[in-house]
């Protein structure tokens, strides 16, 4: 099925993208399945440009369940982070990494937050 192959190579995009790089084509996968007029992906959307993601073998029933399980709303439509969330949770391997991207990231700002805070203490003239 299409769906297990493009569930297997969101983790390989990542380790080769990184976090940005891949937020930045998930992006533009939301791009190509986008209902130009309304600004979300709906149902119709999302049939009329599944096989751009490489998705022209899902069933019906498949891009309706895909539909109801990003939708977080509830308004019949994905928004771009509904996308987003959606395929990081069709990735279990996705979403374990996640959480080492997560820590990255923190202890990125903590350094940063650590090194302007060294670098702007007030120093008393006396």
């Amino acid at each position: 099925m299409a769906g297990i192959g493009f569930e297997d190579l969101l983790p390989v995009m990542a380790n080769k993208l990184g976090g940005e790089g891949l937020m930045k084509e998930l992006c533009n996968g939301f791009e190509l399945l986008v209902d130009k007029e309304k600004g979300v992906i709906t149902l119709e959307s999302l049939r009329r440009n599944a096989a751009l993601l490489g998705l022209q073998d899902l069933k019906e029933d498949e891009l309706v369940s895909m539909m109801r399980e990003g939708d977080l709303d509830g308004d019949g439509a994905l928004t771009q982070m509904e996308f987003c969330v959606l395929m990081f949770r069709l990735s279990p391997d996705l979403m374990e990494e996640s959480w080492f991207w997560l820590e990255e990231a923190l202890q990125h700002e903590l350094n940063n937050n650590k090194n302007y805070n060294n670098n702007n203490d007030y120093h008393s003239p006396i």
